[in-house]
């Protein structure tokens, strides 16, 4: 690389989105670019100057491993939607004078769908206006919903704190001991991808017999069939724990949590806030039958459980952010990086290049296959596919008994 890179973090962040942040960082360094700038906040932080040398805060190799263990987007995130360019062209205009002050070579953009967008549309003005930086994507997001590639990183350790958080609460639940028995459910994120309530099946094992259902929102929720299995269990056992995706809807379209407090909150891309599934369902089950519930949010603790973070989620983000930078310097642009399966066991991975316009806009969801035929559980192939994502640890930096951070003042 002969001029400077160019990093940016959007949409939600992860447990190991930082791990590809310092593998954008390392990689360009190790191939000659002058500069690693981040952006502020985003693409949003750009178009108002903010932007920081990472330099300043990467400035060794202990820096770069703390920052692979802290969670959140050290850079700051943001939830932009770029307009198209036929309808406020100056916008562009202005990113592109930024980036030319700047002399950029490559800008790279760690995020998920909404993220993809972006890059699609800066590739796009600079081939019409014959720009010569190179616009890469870097994958992330827990939801694991990105087109065209095996995974995403952040979602093998998202799934690995949901399976160790679902076993745990249904050991919690197994040792108390009600009237009327108690009933847990466990509200998981996941819009319209189960990729992360399904997760919820990791909890299974020689030890524990893993929840009593799973409810995807790739299926239609079946509330009828859903109290005969809170039934069913109340009266073998006394205690029921069922997972289930924030974004279930009922047959008719509406999401199961509007029937609670509604969804008051749309970000910039039409998208509501979920908030509230298992509390509506608790009540029905109190009323019902009785029984003492638990409503569980995990919510943000998904993907900011760093201690609990994936080995090869960590491994992969870097090599990810790593592969980013090499596409954009190969003189590849418009495309996002992402992971190719060659085999479970043992689990084999590589990296390649796609066009970002068949992946930006564009949601991967649960296939029917891996779903049981009345919808309440996933398969044992659905379970293949994540054990391997899940496996290893990588133990924080502690200090004083607490993990240490890399954070910005």
């Amino acid at each position: 690389m002969k001029r400077n890179v160019i990093v940016g973090q959007s949409g939600g962040p992860t447990a190991v989105i930082n791990s590809s942040l310092a593998g954008v960082y390392n990689t360009a360094i190790e191939r000659g670019a002058k500069k690693v700038y981040g952006m502020r906040h985003g693409i949003q932080g750009l178009m108002k100057g903010d932007y920081v040398d990472l330099s300043k805060y990467i400035k060794n190799d202990l820096d770069s491993e703390i920052l692979k263990r802290t969670p959140a987007a050290f850079l700051g995130s943001c939830r932009y939607k770029l307009p198209e360019i036929h309808e406020d062209k100056a916008v562009y205009d202005k990113i592109f004078a930024l980036l030319n002050e700047l002399d950029i070579e490559a800008f790279i953009y760690i995020g998920g769908n909404d993220s993809m967008d972006t890059i699609k549309k800066l590739s796009d003005y600079a081939l019409l206006t014959g720009s010569d930086i190179k616009f890469v994507g870097c994958p992330k997001t827990i939801d694991n919903d990105l087109a065209l590639t095996d995974h995403t990183p952040g979602y093998g350790s998202a799934a690995k704190y949901i399976g160790t958080s679902v076993k745990e609460i249904i050991r919690d639940a197994a040792s108390q001991e009600y009237a009327h028995g108690i009933a847990t459910v466990v509200e998981i994120m996941g819009r319209d991808a189960g990729w992360l309530a399904g997760s919820a099946c990791l909890a299974e094992g020689e030890d524990c017999d893993g929840p009593d259902a799973i409810y995807l929102p790739e299926l239609p929720f079946d509330m009828d069939l859903f109290m005969k299995k809170v039934k069913k269990a109340l009266d073998n056992k006394g205690y029921t724990v069922i997972a289930v995706s924030e974004g279930v809807r009922t047959t008719d379209g509406k999401y199961v949590c509007e029937g609670e407090a509604g969804t008051g909150f749309v970000d910039a891309f039409g998208h509501k806030q979920l908030t509230g599934t298992a509390n509506y369902l608790c009540q029905v089950l109190a009323s019902k039958f009785g029984c003492k519930t638990r409503a569980i949010e995990l919510s943000t603790l998904q993907r900011a459980a760093s201690h609990l973070a994936s080995r090869i989620d960590v491994i992969e983000a870097a090599q990810i952010g790593g592969a980013s930078v090499k596409a954009a310097d190969e003189g590849t642009s418009g495309v996002m990086v992402v992971f190719e399966r060659e085999s479970n066991d043992p689990y084999q991975c590589h990296t390649a290049v796609k066009d970002v316009h068949k992946i930006a806009n564009e949601e991967r969801l649960v296939p029917r296959k891996w779903i049981n035929k009345e919808g309440t559980y996933v398969t044992d192939e659905f379970r293949t596919y994540v054990e391997p994502l899940i496996q290893g640890d990588l133990w924080p930096i502690m200090v004083g008994g607490i993990p240490r951070h890399l954070f910005m003042k």
